[in-house]
């Protein structure tokens, strides 16, 4: 019998593995060892009750800035907007557009809500 130690090895390798494959198939690559092979540019407008957002009160609503680069997965960026007004917005909804572009290549573009 294998001791404890090889078996809790082989346990933790087995996950990463399986973690590092599903990361590939999916946009959130979040438990992805692999090197982040994406620099997404984006731009984002908030408005909420009617009033467009500066860029300061954007980067205290969501601790982000308005403008920038990120060299993660544009679900990153998603999922930190998203996040937060499902969580700790409340009634007070912003309406969100996000604009992006994915290794310079054509803008595309989110909102939210849907």
């Amino acid at each position: 019998m294998k001791s404890p130690r090889t078996a809790i090895a082989i346990l933790i390798l087995g996950a990463q593995l399986i973690l590092i494959a599903w990361s590939r198939t999916t946009m959130a690559r979040y438990f992805c060892w692999a090197p982040f092979d994406m620099q997404t540019d984006y731009s984002v407008d908030v408005t909420l009750h009617g009033r467009k957002l500066t860029a300061q009160e954007i980067r205290q609503r969501y601790r982000r800035p308005a403008k920038g680069t990120d060299n993660r997965s544009v679900q990153n960026l998603i999922d930190i907007f998203q996040g937060y007004e499902e969580r700790y917005a409340g009634p007070d909804k912003a309406e969100i557009r996000l604009r992006y572009r994915i290794n310079g290549k054509e803008q595309q573009e989110w909102r939210y809500p849907r």
